[in-house]
């Protein structure tokens, strides 16, 4: 009741109605505190979608001002029509596809390569249309979905790792990751932040990670001017304070994805291939975002299940259709939008919050983009571990035999060592079906995972399959 009196005698009454914060236990000071945890945690994307999309020569500045007017729609969306503090905006992984392996190793014009997103994201949308991601979702046993929580967990720590300089890949077949160099810069900047962050986190303070992020944010600046510049030379904006903090946007990549020359360069068996799986690995990359998140925010039922998850995904289908046309390349549910529930966020309120500073920074782009990646890896380490948790509770959902322990195994370490949640997700999948299958409780597969394990194979066997069609 005290929560409840204290948003109303705040004037924000119609905003814990409308998003029923009070009565999900959270406040409205939590939710803003978790939404701008989470945009801080995404603002990376800006500049690192930009960087990553320009390589195929797509404009840099367009670039940076479709991903943060796709982010805040996306988002918005999520918040006024899901009501969960889920975020998105272009994903990390189909972006580099599209720079490396439509545009410079298919040889499709960047454009063209937008056409391919477009596309898949279609393809998301008929699958919604006939209920089948939900179906698929629902399908899934819960120890996997703890293993997909857990994996994507090990996969966030991993990426917070790597970003934040702490280890590094050494090329070499039979020792391929080691120590990174804790003596750099970045390093310096990556272990200050996560002193400061688990510090906080470990005395009980409140909005840890949000207070993290910007000490983090600060040592960056100072490491950065102390070496005149050079730590983060090759990130144009970050760590400096920006001569100009307000720009006019650039909106030339926005229409430019409604192409489909794909099929008349690739052929069309090649295309539909190309599409299926790009479509395969945005459907489950946000399936497994999705439940984890849940699992760490409380709202991922005993069964498995989630409500309003139809409205989760038809925003998220909705981002892969848009994030071509806009010229972004696919947008989806950010991990990252467990900073936010980390720090108390249970509504789309912290949603809104995250869409109104995208919005801001559609002009405010040279300041969302100071904040360097070491700055958000000890976030997303302590990431990481909220949504590693719940595998820990593995053993209260009943006797677990070698076919599905197996399948949670890989599903938790196929993640972060080959740096694909779809991997992660895929490998768990057949693992689970086909050793069922052997040990003669083929019964216990649904025929939805059926369906999933057989689409993976193909997912799996695609580039073996394409030197079959190439002759």
């Amino acid at each position: 009741m005290a929560v409840r009196t204290t948003a109303a005698t705040g004037g924000f009454a119609s905003l814990d109605r409308y998003f029923k914060v009070s009565e999900r236990g959270s406040t409205i000071g939590t939710e803003v505190r978790g939404g701008i945890t989470t945009f801080l945690v995404m603002s990376y994307i800006l500049v690192v979608n930009a960087v990553i999309l320009s390589q195929a020569g797509v404009p840099f500045p367009g670039v940076v001002a479709a991903t943060a007017i796709m982010a805040a729609l996306f988002t918005g969306a999520m918040a006024l029509y899901a009501n969960y503090p889920y975020a998105g905006a272009a994903g990390l992984g189909i972006n580099a596809v599209v720079a490396f392996g439509l545009v410079k190793g298919a040889g499709l014009s960047w454009q063209a390569a937008m056409g391919v997103v477009m596309l898949e994201g279609l393809a998301i949308l008929v699958f919604m249309a006939f209920g089948i991601r939900r179906t698929l979702l629902d399908a899934v046993p819960v120890p996997l979905k703890l293993g997909i929580g857990a994996g994507i967990g090990a996969f966030i720590f991993t990426i917070g790792v790597f970003n934040g300089g702490l280890a590094q890949a050494t090329g070499i077949p039979a020792d391929p990751v080691a120590l990174g160099n804790l003596a750099s810069a970045t390093s310096i900047v990556t272990l200050g932040g996560l002193l400061l962050t688990a510090a906080l986190y470990a005395r009980g303070v409140k909005g840890s990670l949000l207070l993290g992020i910007i000490g983090a944010t600060v040592i960056g600046i100072v490491v950065n001017m102390v070496n005149a510049g050079a730590t983060y030379k090759d990130l144009p904006g970050v760590a400096v304070m920006p001569a100009n903090f307000v720009s006019t946007p650039d909106l030339s990549t926005i229409g430019q994805g409604l192409n489909v020359d794909v099929f008349a360069k690739l052929g069309v068996i090649v295309a539909l291939l190309t599409i299926f799986s790009l479509m395969l690995s945005d459907f489950f990359d946000t399936a497994g975002t999705v439940v984890s998140v849940a699992a760490e925010g409380g709202w991922l039922k005993k069964d498995g299940t989630i409500d309003r998850a139809d409205r989760v995904f038809w925003v998220d289908s909705l981002g892969a259709f848009f994030g071509g046309i806009f010229g972004t390349s696919s947008n989806t549910t950010y991990i990252e939008s467990g900073s936010g529930v980390a720090e108390g966020a249970k509504t789309g309120l912290a949603s809104l919050v995250t869409a109104i500073l995208f919005a801001l920074a559609i002009f405010l782009a040279p300041l969302a983009g100071v904040v360097p990646p070491q700055a958000t890896a000890p976030a997303l380490m302590l990431v990481g571990w909220f949504m590693f948790k719940p595998i820990l509770d593995l053993n209260k959902v009943g006797e677990i035999d070698f076919a599905t322990g197996f399948a949670v195994l890989l599903t938790v370490f196929v993640m972060p060592l080959t740096y694909s949640i779809t991997n992660g997700i895929g490998a768990g999948f057949v693992a689970y079906t086909l050793l069922k299958a052997l040990s003669g409780r083929s019964k216990d597969v649904s025929r939805a995972m059926w369906i999933s394990s057989a689409a993976f194979l193909i997912y799996f066997a695609d580039p073996w399959l394409r030197q079959f069609i190439a002759r």
